[in-house]
């Protein structure tokens, strides 16, 4: 075969997976951002949005209803629209995560780290804490971080949260406290919206940041 048909047969592959990946992604993403509109005036009106790329969309409430001040949400997709950034994707543990980093009325009294090791995010937020010279110990699958001298204090801490977690989540990537702003970051799997209700979601997560901020 011709160097010259093999060059042009590539090319199309490579553009026909950055538009089905694209398209995969764009649909994705718009229809999880229609479904969330049900729910986010529980937390307040949005007040910026935008997509940063194929693979993120951010969104930002400024001023959010106690128990948030402010609440930032990202749309982390996988990077479908590039094969090989795809494969590696798949190879870190990388799925579609939606991210909620929110900034408390009342912040929480203990800073803390669970996350699950065998994702990329996951295994990013440990090392940096581990650099910290944080203490760990297994915490129902995922691994649980803290300062020294504070592991029993975090465990419990997530023990007296487990059932507002569990109402907004079933699974967690990452979830993140800190005495500082932004307070806390969760990362979690896209809901669905033909099951989940919008409004029993956000409601979740109001009642999720109201339990970190109870003393």
């Amino acid at each position: 075969m011709n160097s010259q048909y093999i060059v042009i047969i590539a090319v199309a592959v490579f553009m026909g997976w950055f538009a089905l990946g694209m398209i995969y992604n764009l649909r994705r993403g718009d229809a999880l951002l229609k479904w969330m509109q049900g729910g986010l005036p529980l937390i307040g009106q949005r007040t910026t949005f935008r997509w940063l790329g194929t693979s993120v969309a951010e969104m930002g409430i400024a001023k959010a209803k106690r128990p948030f001040q402010r609440l930032d949400t990202l749309l982390v997709l996988k990077p479908r629209d590039v094969f090989w950034m795809t494969i590696i994707a798949y190879f870190q543990g990388r799925d579609d995560v939606l991210i909620f980093r929110a900034y408390l009325s009342t912040p929480p009294l203990l800073d803390l780290e669970l996350a699950d090791p065998k994702t990329w995010s996951g295994r990013t937020a440990l090392s940096q804490v581990s650099a910290r010279g944080w203490e760990s110990a297994d915490y129902h699958g995922l691994r649980l971080m803290a300062p020294k001298g504070l592991l029993n204090l975090a465990a419990a801490t997530l023990d007296h949260l487990a059932a507002p977690m569990q109402s907004l989540s079933s699974r967690y990537v990452r979830f993140s406290l800190r005495k500082t702003a932004p307070n806390f970051e969760i990362h979690v799997p896209f809901p669905n919206p033909r099951v989940a209700d919008a409004k029993v979601y956000f409601q979740s997560l109001s009642e999720l940041g109201r339990a970190i901020g109870e003393r």
